[in-house]
């Protein structure tokens, strides 16, 4: 058996489900691979996922395909590629809770926004402000990454970044009301996240494994959308005590329909990545002027 490691980018919820079935139903071990799976609940991201890839803990990574840039624009540059997306189409947005009042991107001028600290993640949101007609002058914090979503309940922060089909579906079932605000809606061509993460000289030397390891994982993701409710059982067990009473059956049915099919599962279409990689660069968020091929790779 070969042996894999990825690591999550978050703790294990719908966006991660179909690593967890081909774990369970054998994919992987039919590839001859020995799949380990690892979470920042284990070092609550004293190191990150892409920054094991990095160092050598993991193999793989789950992180936005700026990550991507961002570790190739380096002092010390690092050769990350994106391998797979797992989904075709973004599913997160900007969101502040109905009963703060803030109606539109603007309106978080002079609020609080509680950032993960990603590498392009403040300046997009600023821009993302500026695009509706606001100044972008507004304050920034930096809480502890699993529990920014918390910040914005307790209203310790007005605005943050949430998968919709995960925080959503919280919000939904709490009877939280929220006012979301997507991306593309404001100006902001955003790419694919999360991707799949590896360094590209292994991949280079080892594509037979990677492409096993995605055909396996492939397999896994297309099993969630014909059977949810087996998929949520298997995804279950490894969900965090926190998080046991969001209604896995609604957000697995959420999610599954964009993970693509058989045709498209993991594909990064080229002009959408392009557009992108240009808007970053125009928008001098990005000093050099990446190419659609330096940044993905399908071994």
């Amino acid at each position: 058996m070969k042996k894999v490691s990825i690591a999550l980018d978050w703790t294990p919820n719908t966006n991660h489900t179909g690593f967890f079935v081909a774990q369970e139903l054998g994919f992987y071990k039919e590839m001859g691979l020995e799949v380990r799976i690892d979470t920042p609940a284990t070092d609550n991201y004293a190191v990150t996922p892409a920054k094991k890839v990095e160092v050598g803990q993991v193999d793989l990574a789950l992180c936005p395909l700026e990550s991507i840039l961002s570790y190739r624009t380096k002092a010390n540059p690092f050769d990350a590629v994106a391998l797979a997306t797992l989904f075709q189409e973004d599913l997160s947005a900007i969101v502040c809770l109905e009963s703060s009042g803030l109606t539109s991107p603007k309106r978080l001028d002079a609020h609080r926004y509680a950032s993960y600290k990603a590498r392009y993640e403040d300046e997009i949101v600023r821009q993302m402000i500026k695009n509706d007609g606001g100044t972008g002058v507004f304050s920034i914090s930096y809480p502890e990454k699993l529990g920014i979503w918390d910040t914005l309940l307790n209203r310790a922060a007005d605005a943050t970044w949430v998968f919709m089909n995960w925080e959503g579906i919280h919000a939904e079932n709490k009877g939280v009301r929220l006012n979301t605000f997507r991306l593309a809606d404001y100006g902001i061509p955003y790419g694919y996240s999360p991707v799949i993460m590896g360094n590209k000289k292994a991949v280079e030397n080892h594509s037979n494994l990677y492409a096993d390891f995605l055909e396996a994982t492939k397999k896994g993701f297309l099993y969630c959308v014909k059977e949810p409710l087996k998929a949520v059982e298997m995804l279950q067990p490894h969900v965090s005590e926190k998080e046991q009473d969001l209604n896995l059956l609604q957000s697995q049915r959420f999610t599954s329909p964009y993970y693509g099919d058989s045709s498209n599962w993991g594909r990064m279409e080229k002009g959408r990545v392009t557009k992108f990689l240009d808007w970053l660069f125009e928008n001098d968020l990005e000093k050099k002027h990446f190419r659609y091929e330096e940044v993905v790779m399908y071994p």
